[in-house]
């Protein structure tokens, strides 16, 4: 590997401590659109970060196979946030289910391997949605929690998070949730609430790669 990429790589749970520390010092609590997949991989990201943010877990996941399958995800997410206990206030806004969205944005990467050119085109299309509510909206803040899973490229998704903040002019929350034993934590309290864990990600392709490997 490149020794100047390795010098250049960021570290995102640093930059994100460090924006925590602003936020402390100034005595204020901002409002944070937080994009959501799943109950599991939010538990932990809400959990910490709601000792500094008002936060509005926004459920927009069209990639997901089955409506089904979405609305359950969607009712277990609701579920974890009335039963834990948070500091600062947490809402849930659930969109419609809308497949198409997800398919119209990566038609003919259907092929690609999983982590590739389509899991970086699904991104930016929940990550954009998330940006446009939160500059609408007046939000202070918006991220996403899928930087928790080991699967997901962390620095792709702070890339595309820091183009829709320029954009759109709303501060991205840069983050890297599965640092610091972030990971770790979302699958204690995964087993604590009796979380439903789903073994894909949620495409029909993820979902086609994960039965291969059963097989």
């Amino acid at each position: 590997m490149n020794v100047l990429c390795i010098m250049n790589k960021i570290n995102y749970q640093k930059e994100l401590e460090k924006e925590l520390n602003i936020i402390t010092k100034a005595g204020k609590v901002p409002r944070l659109l937080l994009h959501v997949c799943c109950a599991p991989c939010s538990s932990y990201v809400l959990e910490y970060l709601t000792q500094y943010f008002d936060i509005t877990a926004l459920f927009y996941n069209p990639n997901i196979d089955g409506v089904s399958e979405y609305n359950h995800r969607a009712r277990e997410l609701r579920r974890f946030i009335s039963e834990k206990k948070f500091i600062n206030k947490v809402d849930v806004k659930v969109c419609d289910y809308c497949p198409e969205e997800f398919f119209n944005n990566v038609t003919g990467l259907e092929d690609c391997l999983e982590g590739g050119a389509r899991c970086f085109k699904c991104y930016r299309l929940r990550l954009e949605k998330t940006a446009t509510i939160a500059s609408n909206k007046n939000y202070d803040y918006f991220t996403t929690t899928l930087s928790i899973s080991p699967l997901k490229n962390s620095a792709k998704l702070n890339e595309i998070g820091k183009e829709l903040s320029d954009k759109y002019n709303i501060p991205y929350l840069f983050s890297d949730f599965k640092k610091k034993e972030g990971y770790k934590r979302s699958i204690e309290l995964s087993k604590e609430y009796n979380l439903y864990r789903q073994n894909y990600c949620g495409c029909v392709f993820s979902k086609r790669e994960s039965l291969r490997k059963e097989e």
